[in-house]
């Protein structure tokens, strides 16, 4: 089963519920026998539930799917932000990825090229995207699982970065608000973020340029000097001339 139609087949699933093969076959270009195949693959696999004549999204496979969308939303920007972040990496160096899509996109990266480190995350589409590759050290923080994101959160997450401290941490940001200040959707992840700032002397803030100017409920930090922030290069000229004269190390990804 090739696996863009399998994406193809669940992510229709998701948006619009119960639908019927012919309703599938249909949308995905393909005919009813090879859905059938495809659905009794993807029900194997936990991500779909089949029905008499048709199929619906399996309960716990709806926010791995939500997270496999937003990956979708400028990834072209985020790819270029990926690499900009990889050209950044120190080889024998312990860094810390935190959960988001564009974080991801560094993730995919250190699988194709990779460099011997030792990678920290409390994300679980990371830890999968990189348990494979010889010669990475990967741990996996325990915690609470946030679904949303697909994150580890909570006190026992906190309680491990205690311990810890990384030579970069490449943090991925839901918003960052019109006062210069990261912003999060969910107060455990704002907790788990700032601690993760305190334990790095060299944060780098990974995000596409459409998160400045938005507003999230809980607040992170400010934006300061020293910190380092990869966007791409269709950031506004307010928020590079606002970002220079805070004293953050910019980088356009794609662009000047």
């Amino acid at each position: 089963m090739k696996i863009d139609r399998a994406t193809a087949i669940r992510q229709l699933l998701f948006a619009r519920g119960h639908l019927t093969i012919p309703e599938i076959a249909e949308a995905v270009g393909a005919s009813e026998p090879t859905v059938r195949r495809d659905l009794a693959a993807l029900e194997m696999g936990g991500a779909i539930t089949r029905s008499h004549g048709g199929a619906r999204i399996a309960d716990g496979s709806a926010a791995e799917i939500e997270f496999e969308s937003r990956e979708q939303i400028n990834l072209a920007a985020k790819r270029a932000i990926g690499e900009a972040a990889f050209a950044r990496l120190h080889p024998h160096s312990a860094v810390f990825l935190d959960a988001g899509t564009t974080v991801l996109q560094l993730a995919r990266l250190i699988r194709l090229r990779p460099l011997p480190l030792k990678v920290f995350t409390n994300c679980l589409p990371v830890a999968q995207h990189l348990m494979p590759v010889d010669g990475l050290s990967v741990t996996l923080l325990g915690g609470t699982l946030r679904r949303e994101n697909a994150s580890m959160v909570g006190p026992l997450a906190e309680a491990a970065l205690a311990d810890l401290w990384f030579d970069q941490l490449f943090l991925g940001v839901g918003a960052v608000g019109p006062d210069a200040a990261i912003y999060s959707a969910d107060a455990h992840e704002a907790r788990i973020n700032r601690l993760m700032l305190e334990r790095t002397a060299a944060p780098v803030i990974l995000t596409d340029s459409d998160k400045f100017g938005a507003r999230l409920t809980h607040r992170v930090v400010g934006l300061a000097a020293g910190m380092q922030v990869i966007t791409d290069a269709r950031l506004s000229a307010e928020w590079k001339a606002r970002l220079r004269e805070i004293g953050v190390d910019l980088a356009l990804a794609g662009g000047a």
